[in-house]
Formats: structure tokens, C-alpha cells, sequence
């Protein structure tokens, strides 16, 4: 999981998603590293500030195919939907 720490994922971040993640989706994240950096980068350049926290939190949905994911996120006003997420993650689940 040392690819994350491109996407500025600390030492500690990396281990505690280890430490409380299937098996099965770590493996399937190792697998998909291009699809999920492109997620992870589509939301860092979009300038959410918390993405890290998103995808500690929702990291099946980074697993999404990438066209599918910014699809996701494009039906909402940019900067709205930044000022939402950055204020709270938990709307992700509503989207």
C-alpha cells in the first residue's frame, strides 16, 4: 500500500487501514492501485481537502470504475459539493 503515500497518505493512515480492512479489499485495492490513484487523484485535484478521509472511510467506492466515479460527483455543483464534503464526509453515502 506504499502507493498511497503519493497521494499523501502517512505511515500511520497506510497501517491503520490495514490493520482494520479485509484481507479481500486490500488485495483488490493492491490490484486496482492505477483505478483507485486516479479516484483518489480525481478528488484531490477537484480540491476536496479531506479526501483521505473519504477514502479511509468509503474505500470500496474508490474501487468504482473511473468514468462511473466522476460521474458520481460531476451531477453536483463544484463548489458546493467541495464546501459539503470538506464540511462532512458523511454525505458521500447520499450522492
Amino acid at each position: 500500500m506504499k502507493f498511497l503515500e503519493k497521494y499523501d497518505f502517512n505511515k500511520e493512515e497506510i497501517a491503520e487501514f490495514l490493520n482494520n480492512s479485509p484481507k479481500a479489499l486490500i488485495d483488490s485495492i493492491k490490484d486496482n492501485k492505477k483505478l483507485v490513484g486516479e479516484n483518489i487523484s480525481y478528488l484531490k485535484d477537484l480540491g476536496v481537502n479531506n479526501y483521505r478521509d473519504i477514502f479511509l472511510e468509503y474505500y470500496d467506492m474508490f474501487l468504482m470504475d473511473h468514468s462511473n466515479f466522476v460521474e458520481v460527483f460531476s451531477k453536483y455543483e463544484p463548489e458546493d459539493l467541495i464546501e459539503k464534503l470538506n464540511k462532512n464526509i458523511k454525505i458521500i453515502e447520499y450522492l
